[in-house]
């Protein structure tokens, strides 16, 4: 390519080397999503939104160990007025789903085998397996009353209920020992079944797995349809049958067809603004080509770097992502504005002439975008890492290929000429009394307006599932009494011993709850694994009682009977966790944790049910007082007064960020730094108030929009002043281009379903549109030249 006149051999070999240099990168990025888009590594966990506890590790992954217990996991619930009839919906609603495209297996908790192998586990070790009911039977009763009531049970018809030999279980205790296991959950067995009743209805527990990808960017949702389907077989075998589903699949597929909508509707909703913008504008489709290559290596770039960085890349951060579109092409719009303004400069020459200001922009973006990340959000250091590639490789897109592929003669337009001729017509702000007096009233409105802000940080806030989902869920877990994993107790302890003696002297605690009508029961370890020195006193006490019992009731017989041997070794968790028997609670197993201060290096969690009243939670986590190793644990509480800390520091970091961004911009302009500045504190004032007028609540990720507000708001400024001494015009039609690119990019995501991103939408919102509005008033004035 020949040197067009003013275009310096040394400075052009140098862009030259750049470009290349660029697009050895791009070739790597486009490898990388070959790969990564067959892979499909995405992530629908909300809860990556969240902060981890830095404090206590084990809380997290307690969290996530229980999540991703029931990951997988699909529970229903087939209810008919008669135990016939629900069976025949239950088995009607199994063919439906096994005959369907739906990749639904039976769960392995529930199959055929798991009772019979888990009993089996068990039984070497009966003898110290003890109920805190049976210990306290065995210690008190007289030896007299223990004979008679073996002999009875020996009396009657078969035996009895037993699960083991006479001479293995004299006394009966081990079907008792199930019974109290049992409590884990209301389902009972029943021919073959898990079944329980509950108003005025008979039902069949029915538990499946997913066994394919929990979602798909397609918008469809497999397992709802077939679940559909399935209900509407139920209903039709039995008319009146009741189906009640819920899981964490089924949200999961929720969260991705939302997604799918919701990136189109975003993503594309933008992309159709700004490219009728840049067609209004440049009367051509070559700007928007060459910007859409821009934005295509910055959202490449974005995945590769996310996913290489954390492993996957959320669903939430693609949404977001979508948001970039605005963004990330005002760089490519700053230079199509600037080129149709002086449409004979040397395109080198002129991208020289443009890169401070575009590098003083995407300096103060990059700042903005840092911020979203400081918080120790995984999820929200994932957005943030994925908007600063984003914008960098746009940029880096728009000045080292731009100079080279747009060579030819921009054309001009009556849309552009309009925009850039409105511009000497905008009123300015001088220092006048006027000026003074509007300021005032200003800060007045803003003021009365923030002053009713209301603050919430309520975790609640961030559930987006639809209601109907979230009752039936509540529902399952009231009839079948399932353990909520919103509190728990975490125990701490030196060794997995020490952790089940721990949990021991916890439950003695929680037994009062129980017996007071605080709490339906918990879930343990040590109930089914107990610690070693109970293990112990419970083997000597069935000893020496039912050596007593077989004594006397050989003398009463005039038999000569041994009680059975039992194993020797001790039942350890080790043992436990390694067999099938482990299957329903290794979740509540942490495991080892980073050595505490008193020298703990394990952990375990506690586990609710049926909690009868949410005021009691003060009562009940009192149970820890002075138990050493015993934390209470809140998930509801603790993450809300974690969002409010964070809230409290972000608004903190945005001040000094303020204050960083006008030392930046004084580092260039001097004491002109202020008018780029003073655009984006007046809409920052004005979004707190307009938030407060709609009543919004001020959240964490309000405070969050608004310091990305600070690195985009900025932006405008600095174009106005980098051209206010060649074309002023051009400079604004960048500015009105891309703000109002941006503005649909970020206002679309105020359509979101996601509570959190809907409040980050409507923040920037008001924020973009008062940026791009007042930023004109504060341009210097024209420069005129003195007479000689």
């Amino acid at each position: 390519m020949s040197l067009r006149p003013g275009e310096r051999p040394l400075h052009r070999l140098r862009w030259q080397a750049a470009a290349w240099l660029w697009l050895a990168f791009c070739v790597v990025v486009a490898a990388h999503q070959w790969a990564f888009w067959r892979a499909g590594h995405f992530g629908t966990d909300v809860m990556a939104l969240l902060p981890q506890d830095e404090q206590a590790p084990e809380v997290d992954r307690a969290t996530r160990q229980l999540a991703g217990q029931v990951t997988r996991q699909v529970v229903v619930l087939v209810g008919a007025p008669d135990w016939a009839g629900a069976t025949r919906a239950a088995d009607a609603w199994q063919q439906s789903i096994d005959a369907g495209p739906a990749q639904l297996k039976p769960s392995v908790m529930a199959g055929p085998d798991a009772l019979r192998d888990t009993m089996a586990f068990y039984a070497p070790y009966r003898d110290r397996l003890l109920a805190p009911a049976q210990r306290a039977q065995l210690e008190r009763a007289a030896p007299q009353s223990l004979v008679q009531g073996a002999l009875a049970a020996l009396a009657q018809p078969g035996g009895g209920l037993r699960l083991a030999d006479w001479n293995a279980d004299p006394l009966g205790l081990w079907p008792q020992w199930w019974l109290a296991r049992a409590s884990d959950t209301r389902a009972r067995p029943r021919d073959g079944r898990l079944a329980l009743s509950d108003g005025g209805l008979e039902w069949v527990a029915l538990f499946r797995e997913t066994t394919g990808p929990a979602f798909a960017l397609t918008g469809e949702s497999p397992i709802a349809d077939a679940l559909a389907k399935a209900q509407a077989a139920a209903t039709s075998a039995v008319p009146g049958a009741k189906v009640i589903a819920g899981g964490v699949p089924l949200h999961a597929e929720v969260a991705a067809a939302r997604a799918h909508f919701e990136i189109n509707t975003i993503g594309w909703g933008s992309v159709a603004g700004v490219l009728l913008l840049a067609i209004l504008a440049f009367r051509s489709l070559w700007p928007r080509l060459l910007m859409a290559v821009s934005l295509l290596v910055g959202m490449a770039s974005a995945l590769s770097v996310t996913a290489w960085v954390f492993g996957e890349v959320n669903l939430l951060t693609l949404v977001f992502g979508a948001s970039l579109v605005g963004c990330a092409e005002d760089y490519g719009l700053y230079w199509f504005a600037n080129r149709q303004g002086a449409p004979d400069t040397p395109p080198l020459r002129m991208m020289s002439t443009l890169l401070p200001g575009l590098a003083l922009a995407l300096l103060t973006s990059v700042l903005g975008y840092v911020a979203l990340g400081l918080p120790p959000f995984p999820g929200l250091r994932q957005m943030a890492l994925f908007s600063v590639v984003g914008i960098v490789a746009s940029f880096a897109t728009t000045v080292c290929w731009f100079p080279w592929i747009d060579r030819g003669t921009p054309r001009g337009s009556a849309f552009a000429r309009w925009i850039a001729a409105s511009f000497v017509r905008y009123p300015r702000f001088g220092a006048t009394r006027a000026t003074w007096i509007v300021h005032a009233a200003f800060l007045l409105a803003c003021g009365a307006g923030i002053a009713g802000l209301r603050v919430s940080d309520d975790l609640r806030q961030l559930q987006n599932s639809p209601p109907a989902l979230v009752d039936a869920q509540r529902e399952i877990g009231r009839l079948l009494g399932l353990p909520s994993p919103a509190q728990f107790f975490v125990v701490r302890g030196t060794s997995a011993d020490d952790v089940l003696r721990r949990e021991e002297a916890l439950k003695m605690r929680l037994d009062a709850r129980v017996a007071g009508g605080e709490l339906a029961g918990y879930r343990a370890l040590s109930d089914w694994v107990p610690s070693l020195s109970l293990q112990a006193s419970d083997a000597a006490l069935t000893r020496r009682v039912e050596d007593g019992v077989i004594a006397g009731v050989d003398q009463v017989l005039g038999e000569s009977q041994q009680r059975a041997r039992f194993e020797a070794a001790p039942l350890t968790l080790e043992r436990w966790l390694a067999s099938p028997a482990a299957t329903a609670g290794r979740a509540l197993w942490i495991g080892s944790v980073p050595r505490g201060a008193d020298g703990t290096a394990f952990a375990s969690v506690v586990m609710l049910r049926g909690v009868r009243d949410l005021a009691s939670l003060p009562d009940i986590a009192r149970s820890a007082d002075g138990l050493a190793g015993v934390r209470w644990v809140d998930q509801v509480q603790s993450v809300s007064a974690l969002l409010g800390r964070y809230r409290h520091m972000m608004g903190l970091l945005l001040v000094a960020g303020h204050a960083a961004v006008l030392l930046a911009l004084s580092w260039r302009y001097g004491r002109r730094a202020w008018r780029a500045w003073m655009p984006t504190a007046v809409a920052t004032l004005g979004t707190l108030a307009l938030l407060a007028l709609f009543g919004q609540p001020l959240q964490l990720f309000n405070v969050l929009a608004l310091a990305l507000l600070l690195g985009i708001g900025i932006d405008y400024g600095i174009f106005l002043l980098e051209r206010e001494d060649a074309d002023a015009g051009a400079a604004w039609l960048a500015v009105v281009l891309g703000a109002g690119g941006t503005w649909l990019s970020f206002g679309l995501l105020a359509l979101s379903s996601t509570p959190a991103l809907r409040s980050f939408g409507l923040t920037l919102l008001f924020g973009i549109l008062l940026v791009w509005f007042s930023a004109p008033f504060y341009r210097p004035a024209p420069v005129t030249a003195k007479l000689p």
